[in-house]
Order: C-alpha cells, then sequence, then structure tokens
C-alpha cells in the first residue's frame, strides 16, 4: 500500500473519532443528562475541554492533511525529489505529532477525571466524593451521590469513552509519524525497491 494511501485511510478514520470526542465532551456538560443548575455543579476536567480541543479540534488537522496526501499523483513521482511528495510527508509528521499532543491531552484529563470521579450533591453541598478511583470497584459508593441522578454512570460513560477514543487517535498518529517518515525517506509507492 502507498504512503499515501495509508495516510488517507488514517485520516478518515480520526475524523469520526473527533466528532465523536467533542460530542462526549458537550454531553459532560449536561450532569445526568440534565442542564446543570449552576455552573459550578460541573465536574472541573470538563472545563478543561479536552475532547473538544484536544481530540476534537487539534485532531481535525492531522487528519485533513492526511486525508489530502494521496491527492497527489501516487506512482507518478516516484524519484522526483522535486514533485514535493517527500515533504508533503515530512509535514504529515509534524501534523501527527499535534495530533498526538491533543490525544496525550484528553487521555491525560480523562484519566485524571476518571480517578477523581464526578462532582455530585452528598448531603447539602457539591463536592468530590470519591477518593482515588475507589468508586471504580465499588458500586455501594455511587449511592453517596444523592444528585444528579444517574451522575456516575454518565460520568464514567463518558470519560471512558474519552480515554479509549483518546488512546486510539494516539496510536493512529502514531502509525502516521512512522508511515510519514517511511514516506519521507523512500518515496510513495514501492519506493524503497524501485526509487533510485
Amino acid at each position: 500500500m502507498c504512503t499515501g494511501g495509508c495516510a488517507k485511510c488514517l485520516g478518515s478514520t480520526l475524523i469520526p473519532l473527533a466528532v465523536l470526542c467533542t460530542l462526549a465532551n458537550i454531553l459532560l456538560f449536561f450532569p445526568g443528562g440534565k442542564v446543570a443548575e449552576d455552573n459550578a455543579h460541573i465536574t472541573d476536567e470538563v472545563w478543561y475541554f479536552g475532547g473538544i480541543l484536544g481530540s476534537g479540534v487539534l485532531m481535525i488537522f492531522p487528519a485533513l492533511v492526511f486525508l489530502g496526501l494521496q491527492n497527489n499523483d501516487c506512482c507518478g513521482c516516484c524519484g522526483n525529489r522535486s514533485c514535493g511528495k517527500r515533504f508533503a510527508m515530512f509535514s504529515s509528521i509534524i501534523f501527527a505529532a499535534v495530533g498526538l499532543l491533543g490525544a496525550g491531552y484528553c487521555f491525560i484529563l480523562s484519566a485524571v477525571a476518571l480517578n477523581k470521579g464526578p462532582k455530585c450533591k452528598t448531603g447539602n453541598e457539591w463536592k468530590y466524593p470519591f477518593q482515588d478511583g475507589n468508586y471504580l470497584a465499588d458500586y455501594t459508593l455511587w449511592n453517596t451521590c444523592d444528585s444528579p441522578a444517574n451522575i456516575v454512570p454518565w460520568h464514567l460513560s463518558l470519560f471512558s469513552l474519552l480515554l479509549i477514543m483518546s488512546g486510539i487517535q494516539g496510536v493512529l498518529c502514531g502509525i502516521q509519524a512512522v508511515n510519514g517518515l517511511f514516506g519521507t525517506l523512500c518515496g510513495d509507492c514501492k519506493c524503497c525497491g524501485c526509487c533510485g
């Protein structure tokens, strides 16, 4: 497979993941699926926009660059260093690094949010009632939160999705960094065997 074709495949996978991460982050602004009465009732990590900025906006740029790499004539410029294909593959490494940073940002925020647990009402005050992820293995602790209803599964599901999807995005950007390196060194199509 051409390195440009591989990049296009990776780019077309990153776009739906970026959209899903953005949607998951937006849903986190509605604790338990309901409109928050006060912005202070929303978990702090939601306000850092890990899914919107990190795995959303920052991921769109690499995805579009990866998609555009196959638009050039694939084998027609093999061995012709002036065609710019190698530079395009080199630039994809830089954008893959941007994607890795965005995915890493979202991944770390999601891991911290999962460990910390949701902010919820216990008694008369809003606080973080869980310690070091203790609620993850002990479902009986979920009853500590009086409101919003179903906040723990809501928080757990959406941040877990963000964690998994940002992890996948990071792996895909890492693959493109290696693919871009091969494309830079060898050209695009079967070059290591046919380019002089």
